[in-house]
């Protein structure tokens, strides 16, 4: 029996390093790629082959990528690390747009192409659109990451010429136990402090990390799913309804809103981002009968906060 590889890019952080214990579980071989490989071997000690992340190279990326039947690209900086000032924007950019235009150029010095490429991209695809329902059809937003997300899905379209099937995952904010950003969301909870942020009418789309996991697999197993996924919880709620439920799943007050103005003068340009609106509907994996585990936000919390 043929065992397929999978090269995982971004493999130690935090979607990564879930993913990867998820896919050696299924039985695939893993080639890791990660900042620092003794990181890696710690972070994910049971993989096949690890290698140093550069994306500058793409002779030493097909080097490392040849014999990987399906590519997962994970990486770019973290949007959260630091306040946005143009220099950090210009690295956010590059770490997704220029290293996916790398990885492609790296498919073309392959003898043998990978069958599938899945490259992140996110439901920020769409900017900020209050009640509107989002499906992958939606047309894409004009603001900063709406930009980033449409030229990374734009560099990840072109190994379709090469004749890998291509799938750009839109995340949702992705809910684990420990390390997500549920961390920074119930912290002003558990201090009695929790509740909106703005305005609390807009929708904040999530997905469970169990859920991300399965989408990925299914995505794999699912030949005729190509393009854009919206990997997004189906239940939309808006910011007012979530505090509701956070404060439900900690039993902790969530009447304290946060206006935007003040996270403006903490965050600066983020802030329009966390406080944007994105109806996200997962149309493609609904209509390929895919079924999420954590379809509701109280089912999730119960799960990752008991």
């Amino acid at each position: 029996m043929y065992i397929k590889t999978i090269a995982l890019i971004g493999a130690t952080g935090l979607i990564g390093s879930h993913l990867s214990k998820y896919l050696n579980k299924k039985g695939y071989l893993l080639k890791i790629f990660g900042g620092n490989i003794e990181k890696s071997k710690k972070i994910i000690p049971f993989a096949d082959e690890y290698y140093q992340w550069n994306y500058k190279n793409p002779d030493t990326l097909a080097i490392n990528l040849d014999g990987a039947d399906i590519v997962i690209h994970l990486a770019g900086a973290n949007v959260f690390a630091k306040r946005w000032t143009e220099k950090f924007k210009k690295e956010i950019y590059d770490s997704r747009i220029d290293s996916t235009r790398n990885v492609v150029e790296a498919f073309k010095k392959l003898n043998k192409k990978p069958e599938l490429f899945i490259c992140s991209s996110g439901s920020n695809y769409y900017g900020s659109r209050g009640n509107e329902p989002l499906t992958e059809s939606s047309s894409a937003g004009n603001d900063f990451m709406a930009n980033v997300c449409k030229g990374w899905e734009a560099e990840a379209s072109k190994a379709e010429a090469l004749g890998i099937r291509r799938v750009s995952v839109r995340t949702s904010v992705v809910f684990s136990k420990k390390g997500s950003a549920l961390d920074q969301i119930t912290l002003p909870y558990k201090l009695f402090v929790g509740g909106p942020l703005a305005n609390g009418k807009q929708f904040m789309p999530w997905v469970h990390i169990e859920d991300f996991e399965s989408i990925i697999n299914f995505i794999i197993e699912n030949k005729n799913i190509t393009g854009a996924v919206n990997a997004g919880a189906p239940e939309n709620i808006t910011m007012n309804v979530m505090a509701k439920e956070f404060g439900k799943a900690l039993h902790r007050p969530s009447f304290f809103r946060v206006p935007k103005f003040v996270l403006k003068i903490v965050l600066g340009e983020y802030a329009d981002v966390i406080t944007g609106s994105q109806r996200i509907i997962p149309k493609k994996l609904l209509d390929n009968d895919f079924i999420f585990n954590y379809s509701i936000l109280e089912s999730a919390l119960n799960d990752l906060l008991k």
